[in-house]
C-alpha cells in the first residue's frame, strides 16, 4: 500500500540522498538479465537498489529457463506499492529458483530507471504485468503461471485476472498482506483523504496510494460480484502485525473453495512480522512454498520474527 512510503522514506535517509538513478527499466533483450546477491531484509535490499534501481532479484529472469514437470508453472513476482522488484524479493526470489522454479520479476507503474514503482494508476500496472506475464509465457512454453504480489502486489493481479484476461493464463495468485480490500491506516488515512485539495495532490505523486483507500471507486469495483475467478486458486498470508493495511483483514478475500485466508500467527505465534517484513518472513517463505507445491508441502518452522521497525 502507497502509505509504505513513509517508511522507506526512512530507508532512504539512511543512505546518500543524491543517489543517481541508473538505467531504463527492466531489460527485454538479455537472455539473462543481471541480478543482485541474496539479502536479508527489505531495508538493506532497498538500500542496495538506491544505487541500482532496475537491478533484478537473485534466481529471476533467465530467459532460457524452461519449467520442469514438478513446477510446470513460472512464477511471477509483483511488487508492493513504491517498491522495485529488487527491493520486494531479494531472498524469496533465490529460494524459488533453487527450489527449481523459473521465476520472473519487473519494474511496472513508475518511471523508468527510477527507485520507485508500482506508484501509477492500478489498471496500468495491472496491464504492464498482464504484457509481461504473456513475454514470460511466450518464453517458457507454459500454459499458465502463477503470480506471487506483496501489498499492492497481492491485489492488482486481481484486475488482471477480472479484466484482462488472466483467468485464462495465472493458475495460483499468492497475496502477501495484499490490499485487497484497501486501508484506512488506522482512520488516518480516511481523515487526510476529507482535506479538500489532498487526494489531488497524494494522486500527482501516487495514483495507485488513493486507489487502495477503503471504499474507493477502484476497489468498489474490483470486488463486486466477490472478486475472485473460479479457474484461479487464492492464497492470501497475513500477520495480525501490519501496519499498512488496516484493519489487516482487510487482506482477506472472501470466502470460497479457491480461496485460503491465513494468518501468520495461527501457525506461530512467535511471529511479529509487520507489512513490510512480510515478504522476508521465513515462515511466510514457507507457506509461499506450500502454496505454489501443495503436493510437497512441509510445516513452517515456528521461531521468533521480529518486525522491520521495532
Amino acid at each position: 500500500m502507497g502509505v509504505r512510503t513513509f517508511g522507506r522514506t526512512a530507508v532512504a535517509l539512511l543512505a546518500a540522498a543524491g543517489a543517481l538513478v541508473l538505467g531504463s527499466g527492466t531489460a527485454g533483450a538479455a537472455v539473462r538479465e543481471p541480478t543482485g546477491p541474496v539479502q536479508p531484509n527489505i531495508i538493506s535490499a532497498a538500500l542496495y537498489s538506491l544505487a541500482a534501481p532496475t537491478i533484478s532479484p537473485p534466481g529471476t529472469n533467465d530467459w532460457n529457463c524452461k519449467p520442469t514437470a514438478k513446477h510446470p508453472n513460472p512464477v511471477l513476482l509483483s511488487n508492493g506499492t513504491t517498491a522495485n522488484a529488487y527491493e520486494n524479493w531479494a531472498n524469496l526470489s533465490q529460494l524459488l529458483a533453487n527450489d527449481g522454479y523459473c521465476v520472473f520479476a519487473g519494474n511496472f507503474g513508475g518511471s523508468p530507471g527510477s527507485f520507485l514503482q508500482t506508484v501509477g494508476p492500478i489498471a496500468g500496472t495491472a496491464g504492464q504485468l498482464a504484457t509481461f506475464g504473456d513475454k514470460v509465457l511466450n518464453a517458457t512454453g507454459a500454459a499458465k503461471l502463477d503470480v506471487v504480489g506483496h501489498s499492492q502486489g497481492g491485489m492488482n493481479i486481481r484486475y488482471w485476472i477480472k479484466n484482462l484476461g488472466g483467468d485464462r493464463k495465472i493458475g495460483k495468485l499468492i497475496g502477501l498482506s495484499p490490499s485487497n480490500y484497501g486501508t484506512n491506516l488506522f482512520g488516518l488515512l480516511t481523515a487526510v483523504q476529507a482535506i479538500p485539495g489532498v487526494p489531488a495532490v497524494l494522486g500527482a505523486i501516487c495514483a495507485s496510494c488513493n486507489e487502495q483507500t477503503t471504499g474507493s471507486p477502484f476497489l468498489t469495483a474490483l470486488n463486486t460480484g466477490g472478486g475472485t475467478a473460479s479457474s484461479v486458486d487464492y492464497t492470501v498470508i497475513q500477520t495480525k502485525y501490519d501496519e499498512v493495511v488496516t484493519p489487516y483483514t482487510n487482506a482477506y478475500l472472501k470466502p470460497a473453495s479457491n480461496v485460503k485466508n491465513i494468518l501468520l500467527q495461527d501457525l506461530c505465534s512467535l511471529d511479529f512480522t509487520d507489512h513490510l517484513g512480510i515478504p522476508y518472513d521465513p515462515i511466510a517463505e514457507r507457506v509461499v512454498m506450500n502454496a505454489l507445491d501443495p503436493a510437497h508441502a512441509k510445516t513452517p518452522i515456528c521461531r521468533y520474527v521480529p518486525p522491520v521497525f521495532s
